[in-house]
């Protein structure tokens, strides 16, 4: 049993390391100066939201102020908030219309009908009321752009002729449940969908992070549209499915977008069981498949070099070694100690619960819940 807790995770993390297009390095980011366009095309952001009157004026005013030299346009879809949310919009857009600025218009979502979710319901309505723009750009209620965002965008998809450009916001690392979790979230993310994998046009391989997305509007209307995503609970990664199959995609990480909603240790567990299951395909066999697989990649390697003597010692010490050295660029990048990766076998057991919980939930009726709604395939 020593050999197996000491030489399984080795032989993982030897193939994390190196075959997995090295996600782990965090190369892939939104950094450096992009050629600026002799002609900027228009371009116009769509912003879902519901009950979020709490971060909504940094969050689109942040959009109002961008310095985009083309015809940007914003328009928020008040998804039957009931804190608020769509008036706290209206009078911010007021006042920066008075005072000469960019304005923003706010649409009251209608009923979510059957077959679709909540926020691909807002988005389908936003994009309807956007017209005929170059460019949608599709960011989340929660998210704030520094001013020269949307022009690096912009510039970046004409430049590589890109589909879909998509930033992952950088989250908020304040208090100590983000601190434990949140890098590790990324982390993970970026290695189940390797950037450098999703970047490559020649590989199948598509992701995209929800919070900042700028997709070529004839290539949306040509792949379907909103409509064919409807029912997806992880509606980013399937947009960028949907998208690549109709020309190359990019994705990186950014300082440009940042998350302002704060974290407690229960709002990151709801998070990832939101969609954790669906990831799964709501698949007990391939959920327990996943339980194994991290016991064996995280959990093992700390055991064995505790526990273990000899050549399983060894090999779970290397082990650990190298999960510590592939979260350091991660943690880096967040501007944290390394150390912490030192907890990150606890890490991932934390988020195995977190998954295993997505699966209760689901089984429970109450799958895909965010903003009092149950969304996942057969509840919503």
């Amino acid at each position: 049993m020593m050999w197996l807790l000491g030489f399984a995770p080795l032989v993982a993390w030897l193939y994390l390391l190196f075959g997995r297009g090295m996600f782990w390095m965090t190369r892939e980011r939104d950094a450096g100066d992009v050629a600026p366009l002799e002609a900027w095309p228009s371009v116009v952001a769509v912003v879902p939201a519901r009950d979020e009157a709490d971060v909504i004026e940094r969050t689109v005013g942040s959009l109002m102020r961008q310095e985009y030299q083309g015809d940007f346009k914003v328009i928020l879809i008040d998804d039957q908030s009931g804190d608020g949310t769509g008036d706290a919009v209206r009078t911010l857009a007021g006042a920066a219309t008075t005072a000469g600025g960019r304005g923003c218009t706010v649409i009251d979502g209608a009923a979510r009908p059957p077959g679709w979710t909540g926020k691909l319901w807002a988005v389908k309505q936003g994009v309807a009321a956007a017209g005929a723009p170059d460019y949608l750009w599709l960011t989340d209620a929660d998210i704030a752009h520094t001013p020269n965002n949307l022009s690096k965008l912009v510039a970046r998809a004409e430049s590589g002729g890109l589909v879909l450009t998509s930033l992952m916001a950088k989250l908020r690392c304040g208090n100590a449940a983000e601190r434990l979790l949140i890098p590790a979230f990324v982390f993970f993310f970026d290695m189940l969908y390797p950037f450098a994998w999703v970047n490559d046009p020649r590989n199948k391989l598509a992701a995209a992070a929800g919070g900042c997305m700028l997709v070529g509007r004839a290539a949306l209307e040509k792949a379907g549209g909103i409509d064919a995503i409807r029912s997806e609970i992880i509606d980013d990664c399937a947009l960028a499915r949907l998208m690549k199959a109709h020309g190359p995609i990019w994705l990186g990480l950014t300082d440009r977008s940042a998350s302002l909603r704060p974290y407690g240790f229960s709002d990151i567990r709801k998070m990832v069981a939101r969609s954790a299951y669906a990831q799964l395909s709501y698949s007990p066999l391939l959920l327990l498949g996943t339980v194994i697989g991290m016991v064996l990649v995280y959990l093992a390697a700390p055991i064995a070099a505790i526990f273990a003597r000899s050549l399983p010692e060894y090999a779970g010490i290397a082990a650990w070694a190298m999960m510590v050295a592939a979260f350091a660029p991660m943690l880096r990048f967040y501007r944290l100690s390394p150390v912490i990766g030192l907890a990150l076998p606890v890490i991932g057991l934390i988020y195995t619960w977190f998954t295993l919980d997505s699966a209760v939930q689901h089984w429970r009726g109450r799958g895909g819940m965010w903003k009092g709604r149950a969304q996942a395939a057969g509840q919503a």
